[in-house]
């Protein structure tokens, strides 16, 4: 018999106990139930009880059967919740004429069971149920336990069942949790005001990004899912409103890999009257506070390495890392040198300043593993940023935190100067329309805030996907988000 044929015979099994239940007068689905306790709860405040003790002391609780062994008048199983698994014995003096319901019980079946807390003689603790009663009579049979769900594809696809059958996907959820939570009381703590910003956007704009395409019948008008929040932040600057953040999703129509999925979620946030060496400082803290979150210290293990994320993180300006680890010093080389430099690396493009950040991603973005800041970028790798104060006007005051060699952080100190900002972006304008597909369009509105005036300000965008990856030591970017974006099965 194959698998597809076995699952129909269970399936059909499942129905037969289900119409079972309802003819003994049991409601299979009932409203509600109230646990008074956790499994994890439990284990904790009777971790003192000594074997074949009992508490003297009962306890609700509710989960799924993961498993059950029937050993004619007493049976013993593993029920889970949120928190763990917790073992039950059913005894047939104890529980009456419910003891008959086990017969209808299924592996999977949701149960609460209210009863004796208690330690057995191999010292586990236990549940000694007093009454049973079935919350949701299952259909379809949990994958089996050995061979489990170990496919990585239909993990991802089926969320529900890996987050069942394996705890430790479940640890890494709750975590991510734990870790959003501080960045947000970090931020909180310091006075920022946590805002929502739109994600159907008339105009795209604040990072080089395709974006979704989208259409709002009313107006009958072409819209945009949201590349980034960073245009809206800065107009709350403008309308006087001095510390804002906000953790939202973003949507780029770009390819997917360990580090990238279309949908992700950033945190964003913009400070009056600070810079980007504040934004440093501000990132150095948020990942400090998270790590502290979720593992009680500051470094983490990645690959049999020892991260530590302890501020201060190593400074370093994108020209010096080149120097350092590609031995290539730019500022002693002409623009065709440069150039020459490009062609045999594979660095497609003929702008100085793209060469410098091609080279620097060619060379030097691998070899960070530490946490470290990249500073003083190229002007051509963002219209939206100040160049750098002594006067160079090349070069501007944006950084990169880069951690096991992947981005997890951009930051500027902002571009407040009106004139020179519309320059920018109608030059991104005239690069779009020539085809430049992840150029900025022109947004006249946002100008025209800046001409109303914002102060001076730092902003930062951290990837908070890419943050849990590296606080909690997992592999890609789909094992830290529920339900990724998946190519179809068919």
């Amino acid at each position: 018999m194959d698998e597809q044929q076995d699952d129909h015979r269970l399936i059909a099994e499942r129905k037969k106990k289900l119409e079972e239940l309802r003819k003994k007068g049991l409601n299979p689905y009932p409203h509600r139930f109230d646990p008074t306790h956790h499994a994890k709860e439990l284990q904790t405040i009777h971790a003192h009880l000594e074997p074949s003790a009992s508490s003297g002391e009962t306890a609700t609780i509710a989960g799924r059967i993961m498993l059950l062994r029937r050993m004619g008048k007493a049976s013993f199983g593993h029920l889970q919740d949120q928190t763990g698994r917790i073992q039950i014995w059913l005894k047939a003096d104890v529980l009456g004429e419910q003891y008959e319901l086990l017969s209808l019980v299924d592996i999977g079946d949701i149960i609460g069971v209210q009863g004796e807390v208690l330690k057995t003689k191999t010292g586990e603790v236990t549940v000694l149920a007093k009454s049973i009663v079935m919350l949701t009579k299952t259909i379809r049979p949990l994958p089996e336990k050995y061979h489990g769900l170990k496919d990585e594809e239909e993990r991802f696809r089926k969320r529900y069942l890996d987050l069942t059958m394996n705890p430790d996907v479940k640890e890494i959820f709750l975590n991510r949790a734990k870790i959003v939570k501080a960045v947000r009381e970090t931020l909180q703590s310091k006075g920022f005001l946590d805002v929502e910003m739109p994600t159907l956007q008339t105009i795209y704009g604040g990072a080089n990004a395709r974006p979704f395409v989208t259409h709002i019948n009313a107006w009958d008008m072409r819209m945009y899912l949201s590349i980034s929040p960073e245009l809206y932040l800065k107009r709350l600057l403008v309308g006087g409103l001095e510390k804002v953040f906000t953790i939202c999703k973003n949507f780029r129509n770009e390819g997917v890999d360990q580090t990238h999925n279309p949908e992700f979620t950033m945190m964003e946030c913009y400070w009056a009257y600070a810079d980007y060496n504040d934004m440093m400082d501000l990132t150095e803290e948020l990942f400090e506070n998270a790590c502290k979150a979720v593992h009680g210290g500051t470094t983490v293990l990645r690959n049999n390495v020892t991260i530590d994320f302890k501020r201060p993180w190593r400074r370093i300006t994108m020209k010096d890392a080149i120097k350092e680890y590609a031995s290539i010093d730019v500022d002693a080389l002409g623009d065709d040198e440069l150039q020459v430099i490009a062609q045999k690396n594979e660095i497609h493009s003929k702008v100085r300043g793209e060469i410098i950040q091609g080279l620097f991603e060619h060379f030097c973005e691998e070899k960070l593993v530490q946490p470290t800041h990249v500073i003083d970028h190229p002007i051509e790798t963002t219209p939206l940023c100040k160049t750098l104060r002594n006067g160079n006007p090349v070069m501007i005051e944006r950084f990169e935190s880069f951690i096991m060699g992947k981005e997890v952080s951009n930051a500027y100190s902002e571009l407040n100067d009106p004139i020179l900002q519309r320059t920018l972006l109608e030059d991104q304008a005239r690069q779009l329309r020539a085809g430049a597909d992840e150029a900025h369009p022109m947004d006249e509105d946002f100008v025209q805030a800046i001409e109303y005036g914002m102060p001076p300000a730092g902003g930062l965008g951290i990837g908070i996907d890419r943050m849990v990856i590296m606080l909690l030591g997992v592999e890609g970017i789909r094992d830290v988000i529920f339900f990724p974006t998946m190519r179809p099965e068919k």
